[in-house]
């Protein structure tokens, strides 16, 4: 079992940043994939980023370049920096932790929203 408890997000402006962190408790932090998602209002749950415990990141096309994501595994914390915000980017964001192996199970924080509005 993983824990994951998401903090951060909020109200920015068009063309601000912000930070979203998760913290993972629970099984081996190393042994999972980490991920960000976000599900916006009438739209299905997308992938944004995602990294693996050997730093081995992946990105939407439509985030390149503005977010990035990071973790660190001493700390079991992932986080998502996100620049150059724009309104199409407001969403609930949720962090994953995928295990390594197939059918090691998955997990999912809570979420957190992030409005971009001015």
């Amino acid at each position: 079992q993983v824990q994951l408890v998401e903090s951060g997000g909020g109200l920015v402006q068009p063309g601000g940043s912000l930070s979203v962190s998760c913290a993972a408790s629970g099984n081996i932090f190393s042994f999972y994939i980490m991920g960000w998602y976000r599900q916006a209002p009438g739209k299905q749950r997308e992938l944004v980023a995602s990294i693996s415990s050997g730093g081995t990141t992946n990105y939407a096309d439509s985030v390149k370049g503005r977010f990035t994501i990071s973790r660190n595994n001493a700390k079991n914390t992932v986080s998502l920096q996100m620049n150059s915000l724009k309104p199409e980017d407001t969403a609930v964001y949720y962090c994953n932790a995928r295990h390594i192996i197939k059918g090691g199970g998955t997990y999912w924080g809570q979420g957190t929203q992030v409005t971009v509005s001015s």
